[in-house]
């Protein structure tokens, strides 16, 4: 049921369609705030999180409980198993499909999370290379990958193609192989393919931030209850069906430091004190996608107030949309 003041609007979701993308620093809150704003505005949400696609990985990427999902609908959340990778044209791809699905039912999608290839691919009309995946070339590149490591390969990318290296985390192979994959394939940079497209829908960027020692403390508590809230338990889960501690969503932080522990290679204070090294990393490389300087995103500190503020800023944009004849076509 619509909230009386969404109502009011009268607002035809299916013919405006509205995106109202909530973005952040991992551990800001974002996950408590989009489902209270969900419940409020008669929103659905949409993940823009890739560690939340993989089924049986719950406690290591702090994905929605279950109990959570019930108060708000929730999407693209346990859609593919840790050895099934999507790739990015996927996602937007299925996102896509999702926004539309959520205006036909006259209702607000929120895109939710902090993976900025996904919410800059949506809010920027991001035209996905169209090289096919060659599965030849890219056995190639894993081979190389494992004689000379990821951050060496990193650094072939960079010399051959330093923007996309830029946006690339280091530590993370897949994407790397996947850019030289297309670079070798198509003899173009992969950067210079990234074409993009006005988005066919109005879009309000909320931004979500804490101060940075305040932010590391959360993340600390956040690992430390990941911890006593079964993660080893769930890593041993996972390689027991088959997983192995070398997939790539397997090399998401919490999982290799826990597999590594379970080998024996460290104690497990050495893999809580790395996972928390590598989230605070992972946080400063979040800041190079959403930056706070960036105009088209409303920043908003969290604070007690930070819900009421927020909503108010998606009604009056609402609002605006309404009295707005000529939709994006």
């Amino acid at each position: 049921m619509m909230s009386p003041d969404v109502q009011a609007l009268q607002l035809d979701f299916s013919h405006h369609r509205p995106l109202v993308v909530l973005l952040g620093p991992t551990a800001v809150g974002k996950t408590h705030l989009a489902i209270q704003l969900a419940q409020s505005l008669s929103a659905e949400i949409v993940s823009a999180d890739s560690r939340l696609l993989n089924i049986g990985m719950d406690i290591g990427t702090a994905k929605p409980t279950i109990a959570e999902r019930s108060l708000a609908p929730h999407h693209l959340i346990d859609v593919t198993l840790p050895d099934k990778i999507w790739s990015l044209a996927q996602y937007k791809s299925a996102a896509t499909q999702v926004i539309v699905s959520i205006h036909q039912r006259n209702r607000l999608p929120i895109l939710v999370g902090g993976t900025g290839q996904y919410v800059h691919a949506l809010t920027q009309g991001w035209e996905i290379p169209p090289a096919a995946p060659d599965p030849f070339l890219r056995q190639a590149l894993e081979r190389w990958e494992v004689q000379i490591g990821c951050q060496a390969l990193h650094d072939r990318l960079a010399h051959l193609d330093p923007a996309a290296a830029a946006a690339i985390d280091p530590t993370n192979a897949r994407r790397t192989i996947r850019a030289l994959e297309v670079i070798f394939s198509t003899g173009r940079l992969f950067s210079s393919q990234k074409r993009r497209s006005p988005p066919p829908y109005p879009i309000l960027q909320i931004g979500i931030t804490r101060p940075r020692p305040e932010l590391y403390m959360r993340i600390d508590v956040r690992i430390d209850q990941m911890i006593h809230g079964g993660l080893i338990d769930e890593v041993q889960r996972l390689i027991a069906q088959g997983y192995s501690p070398s997939l790539p969503a397997m090399s998401a932080i919490g999982y290799g430091e826990i597999a590594a522990y379970l080998r024996g290679d460290c104690t497990l204070q050495q893999a809580v004190d790395q996972m928390k090294r590598r989230t605070r990393i992972f946080v400063r490389r979040q800041a190079n996608w959403f930056k706070p300087g960036d105009p088209s995103i409303h920043w908003f500190t969290a604070a007690d107030n930070t819900l009421i503020l927020i909503e108010q800023s998606i009604r009056q944009w609402l609002v605006s949309l309404s009295n707005t004849a000529n939709p994006i076509p």
